[in-house]
């Protein structure tokens, strides 16, 4: 999160609360806004996904008190973008954030000298941009990358979870300079931005705009002697293996997040997430539709006509037995309860069985001779005599 967006983003409208709203109402308001905008509700949404992303940036900023208290003395302080050069000036002070923050840089003269605020504001700020108040440079930590990868599970795996083996390719502090870029393992503070990885530029409105420092490439760090195995960015390929488990109930396309899994990051940066997504082979005998399974059982004609039992196979279990109703009609779909999929809160959904009248290619002569004897019982009835009055009156 950047100063600017910290400043100007009204937290508050996002999730639709007044200023004054007590924890409980935040948290309730996150959630009912969270279930409705989740990517998983919204498949192929991009607005959702966005909207989702910015009800969470805002749960987490007013979810924290601590961090709340900032943000609502930001927003007093700087009055929805800017400081106002007073009544009757009638503009703004056009000034850099960063010396606010970090106090005075190499080769001028800091706020204090310039508008009276000193250090004051670092205190404020300093927690939430990263941006020490003390005298020096500082360099910053760096998050790890974000890693994805794809695993392929078997159509069981999928429904009843799985640890699987995952080797992934990622960006690791390399081991010859022990991350530092330098093969003496002494690289200096960049000059060009003091250390922080990031230089300002000027920006509309009252604020000017940081970009990574493209003599540091944002490391906050140049090698004199760089590094023949990094080339002096502190980082090395490096391929691992971790076992990851797969939760029971996950579908095809499904992308996990699994927190601080990713690549490890710089100078006390917390790690990147690793995503993974998952393909999911087919069965030869089951489907699925969301938590349940779905199977076909062939019946024979006199099992559909006179009712029965039949047995039904369950997957990795024991068969169960669904008795059919006499007449059941070819296509019907009965439910056996808590034969499907695991669901997230544990508990499993249905097997829905789908009743398939077979028809035999070869019949004997007995039974020939049975179902002639029916078709002739049965010379009066017509099952396709309201099919074609429905079309006369169509």
């Amino acid at each position: 999160m950047s100063t600017k967006d910290f400043v100007e983003k009204d937290y508050y409208k996002v999730l639709g609360v007044p200023k004054d709203a007590t924890d409980a109402e935040i948290k309730k308001a996150y959630r009912k806004l969270a279930r409705e905008n989740h990517p998983d509700a919204n498949k192929g949404d991009a607005k959702a996904e966005e909207r989702f992303k910015e009800i969470s940036e805002a749960n987490d900023v007013l979810g924290d008190p601590k961090r709340r208290k900032e943000y609502d003395e930001a927003r007093a302080l700087f009055g929805n973008g800017g400081f106002r050069s007073g009544p009757g000036a009638g503009g703004t002070f056009n000034f850099d954030l960063g010396d606010l923050f970090g106090g005075t840089q190499a080769g001028g003269g800091g706020a204090a000298g310039a508008g009276g605020f000193g250090g004051g504001l670092g205190d404020v700020f300093g927690g939430l941009f990263n941006r020490g108040t003390g005298p020096g440079p500082r360099t910053q930590p760096r998050r790890g990358q974000d890693i994805e990868s794809e695993v392929t599970l078997s159509f069981t795996e999928a429904v009843d979870g799985a640890t699987v083996p995952l080797r992934m390719s990622s960006q690791q502090p390399c081991k010859a300079c022990s991350g530092t870029g330098d093969k003496n393992g002494t690289p200096r503070v960049c000059p060009t931005c003091v250390g922080t990885g990031q230089v300002s530029r000027g920006g509309s409105g009252s604020f000017s705009l940081t970009d990574p420092c493209v003599d540091c490439k944002g490391r906050g760090l140049i090698a004199e002697n760089p590094c023949e195995v990094c080339h002096g960015s502190g980082r090395a390929k490096s391929s691992r293996t971790m076992q990851v488990r797969i939760p029971a109930g996950v579908s095809d396309g499904q992308r996990i997040r699994l927190r601080g899994k990713g690549a490890p990051g710089e100078r006390g940066g917390p790690a990147g997430d690793l995503y993974v997504v998952v393909r999911v082979g087919e069965h030869p005998v089951f489907g699925r539709k969301g938590d349940n399974l779905t199977v076909t059982v062939p019946v024979t004609f006199t099992e559909a006509a006179l009712g029965g039992e039949v047995k039904v196979p369950t997957l990795g279990g024991p068969p169960v037995t669904l008795k059919l109703p006499a007449g059941t009609p070819n296509g019907r779909t009965m439910r056996a309860r808590g034969k499907g999929a695991v669901r997230k809160d544990g508990t499993r959904g249905d097997l829905l069985v789908t009743v398939e009248v077979a028809v035999p290619n070869d019949l004997g002569d007995e039974a020939r001779e049975a179902l002639e004897a029916y078709r002739k019982a049965t010379e009066d009835v017509d099952p396709r005599a309201e099919l074609f009055q429905a079309a006369k009156g169509a």
